[in-house]
Parts: structure tokens; C-alpha cells; sequence
């Protein structure tokens, strides 16, 4: 009798991708997901290696908004920022007893980076955030008000409405000339700056005892105002990476989400 093993082993194909996919890794507390929506699977590809950052770039477009690099000819109504983010996150953590990750009480963030008019946009994500308000912190009526995921915005900053706002869920990521302005942490938690402005170390050999310096210093000035410190187009190695976690740089932009992990549980062991 002749047997045909094609369907069992594209069975056993299929189940070890599902498994593969079904795997989770711990919560990286310093994994920024940068450019996130241009993963496979936006969100979620993120939250399977651990990431605890996530960023979107946002365009309103027809009274909606949606998530893309550059501004497209033409919208895909499965691209909007409620159904890549807002929605899989109110039902993750609905099902996680209200947390991302079950049992991790640390950090999580959704940076959103705004790519057309601030007060337009800023006036549609007010909108529907609120519509979430429950998974979100936020500050109501000058006072904070936890939650599992907390939302800064990046790029077309409202800054002025917000820093007037006695109300509001979204914050602002700063950059390191609004250092010493008294703006604070709960304004604006996190100081981000293009990698280029502040060092120009390509990540390999030594990093100079002048930039190290220089970079010691705005680590230490973002940290006094109970800030973290974000680099954006930086090198992606091992090496580089040892270097920032050690200086105290708090969040990894990363768009190699297996690597950045693997190296996470390298360092654990």
C-alpha cells in the first residue's frame, strides 16, 4: 500500500509555525519597537518578543486616523490606529486581568507620532483615546490616574494644550532643549533625540571618552527631572547596545525585534 505523507507533514509545518507564533518572551523593560506598524503584524509581532514600547505613526485623513510612514494616495480602512492598536490592547488586557503582560507591572508605552496638523490630529486622538480612557494612565483634573499603558506623542506636537491641560490621557516626548524648563514628568516622561545629534559613534571599537562624557551628561539631566532618555536612529549591535544599557540610556529603538530580544535573554543568563 502506497502512502502519501504530504498532508501530514504540511500539518506538522502548519502547527510548528502556529507554536512559533504562540511563543512569548519576558518583557524587555527598555525594547522600543520603532516604526512597529511596518512588521508583519503591527502590535502584536511587538508584544511576542517583549517589547514594551510601541510606536505609530499617525496621518488624519477623513476624519480618521491612520497609521502609515508617508502619507499614502490611498487609505486601507484596516490601517486605522483603533483597529492596529487601541482595540488588540483593550482586549489584551481584558483578558490579562488588566495588565499588557500577565504578571509584569512595569512600563508600557504607545508613542504616537503625529504626521499632519497638531490641533487636527491632536483633536481626533483626544477623541478616541477617551473612548479607551480605561487602559490608559492619564491625568484628570491635575491628578495622576494609573493605567496600564501610557500614550506620548511625538513629532506634530500640541504642546501648549496639553502642558494648559488640567485633563488629558496623552503626554508629550520632549526633546533635550526642553530640558530645565519645568515642564514635568507627567507632561512630558520621556526626552527623545535623533542618535546623530548627540553621539557619532557608529557602534563598533570604543566609544570616546568626550562623547561618553557628553552623553553621561543628558542622561543625567533628563534623570533628574524623573525623565527617561530616548535615542531614535541608532546603531543596532550587541556591542552598541551593552554600551547603552550600561550608560543608562532608558529606551532601545530597535526595528530587528528577534535580535533586540535575543540579546535581552543573552544578558539574563
Amino acid at each position: 500500500m502506497k502512502l502519501c505523507y504530504r498532508p501530514l507533514i504540511a500539518m506538522v509545518l502548519t502547527f510548528s509555525l502556529l507554536a512559533c507564533r504562540a511563543q512569548t518572551f519576558a518583557p524587555i523593560p527598555y525594547a522600543h519597537a520603532h516604526n512597529d506598524y511596518e512588521h508583519e503584524r503591527p502590535l502584536l509581532d511587538a508584544l511576542d518578543h517583549g517589547f514594551t514600547s510601541i510606536e505609530a505613526d499617525v496621518f488624519a485623513i477623513d476624519g480618521d486616523l491612520y497609521v502609515y510612514h508617508n502619507r499614502p494616495d490611498q487609505v486601507d480602512p484596516a490601517r486605522t490606529l483603533k483597529q492596529l492598536y487601541l482595540e488588540p490592547l483593550r482586549e489584551r488586557i481584558s483578558k490579562n486581568n488588566g495588565q499588557v503582560y500577565p504578571g509584569y507591572d512595569g512600563h508600557f508605552q504607545l508613542m504616537i507620532d503625529i504626521k499632519t496638523d497638531a490641533a487636527e490630529t491632536y483633536s481626533l486622538i483626544s477623541r478616541q483615546l477617551q473612548e479607551y480612557a480605561s487602559i490608559f494612565s492619564r491625568i484628570e483634573a491635575g491628578r495622576e490616574v494609573a493605567g496600564p499603558v501610557m500614550v506620548f506623542l511625538s513629532g506634530n506636537r500640541p504642546i501648549e494644550t496639553i502642558l494648559q491641560a488640567d485633563t488629558h490621557i496623552a503626554r508629550l516626548d520632549g526633546r533635550p532643549d526642553d530640558v530645565g524648563k519645568g515642564y514635568t514628568a507627567g507632561k512630558m516622561p520621556v526626552i527623545s533625540e535623533r542618535y546623530g545629534k548627540v553621539l557619532q559613534w557608529d557602534g563598533t571599537g570604543k566609544l570616546s571618552a568626550k562623547e561618553k562624557k557628553q552623553l553621561r551628561k543628558l542622561i543625567k539631566s533628563v534623570h533628574r527631572e524623573g525623565k527617561q532618555l530616548r535615542l531614535w536612529a541608532m546603531p543596532e549591535s550587541e556591542s552598541a547596545w551593552k554600551v547603552y544599557r550600561k550608560l543608562g540610556i532608558d529606551w532601545i529603538n530597535a526595528d530587528d525585534l528577534a535580535r533586540l530580544q535575543n540579546f535581552f535573554s543573552a544578558s539574563r543568563n
